[in-house]
């Protein structure tokens, strides 16, 4: 799989089946909010909804580009 980090691949896929490369993909080329986090990580978020309507928050490297950890985001707010 490539442009994911063995992290993603490994663990935050296996934990978190509603997850799918496509759906992670579709965060990053259209966020509703960018930001780039101390570490120079880059978070991502977007109203998915095929997740209910719910914000998912997907992290990338430095790259913005290789995915490192995504998840529903319970407390974002727009």
């Amino acid at each position: 799989m490539e442009g994911v980090t063995d992290y993603f691949k490994n663990e935050i896929l296996k934990k978190r089946p509603y997850l799918t490369l496509e759906l992670c993909r579709r965060v990053i080329q259209d966020p509703i909010k960018k930001e780039i986090q101390p570490d120079e990580r880059i978070r991502f978020w977007a109203k998915v909804e095929d997740l209910e309507n719910r914000y998912l928050r997907v992290v990338t490297l430095e790259d913005g580009f290789t995915i490192h950890n995504a998840f529903i985001d319970r407390g974002f707010k727009p």
